[in-house]
């Protein structure tokens, strides 16, 4: 297969005639539309590499943005290139053995800095979203603090695991059977899970991509 067209012309050439990537769950059920060019990309979004959106991020927008900030809430940006596999489903009974799809992440010199101020001032650190939990615990030095780090993370996390950056997380609802589910029991504890699910169920919260937030804080 060879393309007619490279660099900066097969970008724009891909964005004339190309789809936005919705997930597998919303794609089955109607095709992509103009807005969701809007609609599926965060306020933030700086650099190409992610196939889906992070999508706790879509909830923010610019005056929530400003809101925050006018409380004295401080932003940190790192980068976690979405793959395909973080929509695989776990199809094994021990999820030791589960095997974890690697992306793309960085977190620059100047995040690090300014993570490890916020936990040397008691503050909490709240990722917004799984990918970016993921990659903050990834790039954990192993005494509470964060060093700079670029490169594949592959990070399970699961019940039992000792979140070392995290306080909080802001994430959507996730699919049964999945890494995300595992990932939100373990900052949580399964039980506590299972009743704010329960919950979520019977008043029908919105679950997935464009759905519903929550704000874990164990």
């Amino acid at each position: 297969l060879r393309f007619d067209a490279t660099g900066e012309a097969f970008d724009a050439a891909l964005a004339q005639v190309g789809a936005m990537p919705l997930p597998p769950y919303i794609a089955s059920l109607r095709a992509p539309d103009s807005q969701d060019r809007q609609d599926y990309q965060t306020v933030w979004a700086a650099r190409r590499g992610a196939v889906a959106a992070p999508t706790a991020s879509l909830h923010f927008d610019e005056a929530l943005l400003a809101a925050l900030d006018a409380r004295g809430v401080e932003f940190v940006h790192v980068t976690l290139h979405v793959g395909a596999g973080t929509f695989l489903p776990v199809k094994v009974e021990d999820v030791t053995t589960h095997r974890m799809h690697a992306e793309w992440g960085e977190v620059t010199p100047d995040a690090a800095a300014a993570i490890n101020r916020a936990r040397s001032g008691g503050r909490r650190v709240i990722a917004v979203g799984t990918t970016a939990l993921r990659l903050i615990e990834t790039a954990a030095a192993g005494d509470g603090r964060i060093a700079p780090f670029e490169g594949m993370t592959d990070i399970f996390i699961y019940p039992g695991y000792h979140f070392q950056v995290t306080d909080g997380l802001m994430t959507n609802f996730h699919l049964p059977k999945s890494t995300l589910l595992m990932l939100v029991s373990a900052l949580m504890g399964p039980e506590k899970i299972k009743q704010i699910y329960t919950h979520a169920v019977s008043q029908r919260y919105r679950f997935f991509s464009y759905g519903d937030a929550s704000l874990l804080i164990p």
